[in-house]
């Protein structure tokens, strides 16, 4: 705790001229104490050059400019007031460079307290002992005189402003070499970003373009099939008016003599199967590229239970949900009660995402995305017309795509994982067979006013024969 001064201590009654004890003390306007014959002998010996001094400055002064906004002006200047060079907190008064000179050339005068100019000086005074507040009180975190550390602050720890200042500005430049540090790596991760978007559009665009070239090299492996089967029809065209010639001849002799050649030479015709499964392995590489590009674009899905129907059953990390006699849940405007559904927690209104589905095991079930004020309450139509775009798998071989009226659709092997993919802006949403990489259906020029969330339907539990659940899955980027 810093030491303190007795509230009568003997430096108080001296002079600040003759440095001792005051004979007949006297008081000026400014506060300061003197001998009424040390500051008279003083006045003598000062006025003529201080007035001097005084009447160049002000002739000066009155041709000066105007503080600019945002300076202290002098207190002492009258008239248009000039811009302060120092503040004194021992006359809590601001002075221009006239008015300062006094503080500068008279003794008494030279020991107080310049600052730089401020503004508000009484704020500076303590307001219960009308003294400079020249401590801090670190018990209370607030500024003190002298004579607070002798009352209320008395136990306190107490140090000069000036120590406190220096504490904390050194507190402070470790505080900013921290921000800067924090500066540092956030550039760097929006660097790092940059890259990444920089990299993934360049691959995205490098897998479109290598999209492209595979659909054209089948266009032209398939115009070079066609080129071949027309010349095999012109061909076949041709033998085929030789032989109905033949056959309408009268002359026997030539009938006997072209039979063997024109019955026996085999048509020139191509392989079929083998031109058909060539193009369809080429093609069927497509969309393997498009479910590739589009997995970029794959989302953390988790189950909302405030919408899951009250016979489902959803897992503790919500990425599982099946049918069954789930706990007691209050109804909310947000459950559905007429169908088995739930939705995602989190609704998209732009951009691109995916997500997939394990399906496995499963004899029925519903999946896609649904706008956020699709009426929850009873029975509703799976069609975009009413906020759902649905893909359906219903019995053994049935899947349905619920375009009104509902297109049913030939898939040649079972899906057991199934990848959702919707572009906002775009208005597509697409689902594909994430294991055979192929797609499965889409809907086309959709208008999306809203947010979209992902949903599910497990479905009937058909007595057992569908109790598999529906499984989020991490999306596998290396397929």
């Amino acid at each position: 705790m810093a030491s303190s001064s007795s509230l009568l201590s003997e430096e108080q009654f001296l002079c600040s001229i003759c440095l001792d004890v005051f004979t007949e003390p006297v008081t000026t306007s400014c506060g300061h104490n003197f001998c009424m014959a040390c500051i008279r002998m003083y006045w003598n010996s000062k006025d003529l050059e201080v007035v001097e001094n005084f009447k160049k400055r002000r002739e000066k002064g009155r041709h000066g400019p105007p503080p600019e906004p945002g300076k202290v002006a002098c207190d002492v200047c009258t008239g248009m007031k000039r811009k302060a060079l120092k503040s004194c907190l021992v006359c809590l008064t601001s002075y221009c460079e006239t008015h300062l000179e006094p503080h500068q050339i008279a003794s008494p005068l030279k020991r107080h307290k310049l600052i730089n100019p401020v503004e508000n000086l009484e704020d500076r005074m303590c307001k219960k002992h009308d003294r400079l507040l020249e401590l801090f009180c670190r018990t209370d975190q607030t500024c003190v005189c002298q004579f607070c550390t002798e009352a209320d602050h008395k136990t306190h720890d107490t140090v000069s402003i000036e120590e406190e200042c220096g504490e904390r500005k050194a507190q402070l430049g470790k505080t900013e070499a921290e921000v800067q540090l924090i500066i540092q790596d956030r550039q760097k991760n929006v660097k790092q970003i940059k890259l990444s978007v920089d990299l993934s559009k360049k691959d995205a665009k490098r897998e479109i373009e290598n999209t492209v070239q595979r659909q054209k090299a089948v266009e032209r492996q398939a115009e070079g099939f066609i080129k071949d089967l027309e010349q095999e029809i012109t061909e076949l065209k041709r033998r085929s008016t030789d032989l109905r010639q033949l056959s309408q001849t009268e002359d026997h002799l030539q009938l006997l003599q072209n039979y063997p050649s024109a019955v026996y030479k085999p048509p020139p015709t191509k392989n079929m199967s083998e031109i058909s499964e060539i193009l369809n392995k080429e093609m069927e590489k497509l969309p393997e590229v498009k479910l590739k590009r589009i997995q970029q674009y794959a989302v953390d899905v988790t189950l909302d239970p405030d919408t899951a129907h009250h016979k489902l059953i959803l897992s503790e990390d919500g990425k599982q949900v099946r049918t069954g006699d789930a706990p007691h849940r209050p109804d909310n405007p947000k459950r559905f009660d007429g169908h088995r559904f739930v939705l995602g927690k989190v609704g998209f209104s732009t951009g691109r995402f995916y997500y997939e589905v394990i399906v496995k095991g499963k004899a029925r079930w519903n999946l896609g995305v649904v706008r956020e004020s699709i009426d929850r309450k009873g029975i509703i139509i799976l069609r975009p017309e009413d906020g759902l775009w649905t893909v359906s798998r219903r019995d053994v071989n049935v899947y349905v795509s619920w375009i009104f009226p509902p297109v049913l659709l030939s898939l040649r092997k079972k899906p057991q994982k199934v990848g959702v993919f919707v572009d906002y802006e775009e208005g597509l949403v697409s689902f594909y067979d994430v294991e055979a990489r192929s797609h499965i259906s889409s809907y086309t020029g959709c208008t999306f006013t809203e947010k979209l969330f992902p949903y599910f339907g497990p479905s009937d539990n058909d007595d057992g024969q569908n109790s598999a659940p529906l499984i989020i899955s991490p999306v596998n980027h290396t397929h």
